[in-house]
C-alpha cells in the first residue's frame, strides 16, 4: 500500500471559495481515476505557524498506480486548477 500524502499553503489573496472548489475538485478524483483507492482533503483549523492550509491524504495499491494517478488527465486538470491558488506544496510517498 503506499501512501500519498500532500500539503499545500494558500497565497493570501485566495478566497475560501476557491479553497472549498480545490478540495471539492481533489474529491471527484476517487470516482475519475481508476488506481485511487481512498482520497481524503481537509482544510487546517489550528491556523499554527507551522502549519499547512489544506492536506491530501490518498492511497493506492502499487507506486505504479501513484504513477498512473500523476498522469491521469483528470488529475492533471486539477493540478492546473490548483498552481495558481497556492505558493508552497510539500508531498511524501510512502509505503505501509
Amino acid at each position: 500500500m503506499i501512501k500519498h500524502i500532500v500539503m499545500w499553503k494558500f497565497k493570501e489573496e485566495v478566497l475560501m471559495a476557491d479553497k472549498l472548489e480545490m478540495k471539492r475538485q481533489l474529491e471527484l478524483l476517487k470516482g475519475e481515476v481508476p488506481t485511487l483507492l481512498n482520497i481524503e482533503i481537509g482544510l487546517d483549523v489550528s491556523k499554527g505557524p507551522f502549519s499547512m492550509d489544506m492536506v491530501l491524504h490518498s492511497e493506492f495499491k502499487s507506486i505504479q498506480d501513484l504513477k498512473a494517478y500523476a498522469s491521469h488527465p483528470a488529475h492533471l486538470k486539477v493540478v492546473e486548477f490548483v498552481k495558481p491558488l497556492v505558493c508552497e506544496r510539500a508531498v511524501i510517498d510512502c509505503e505501509i
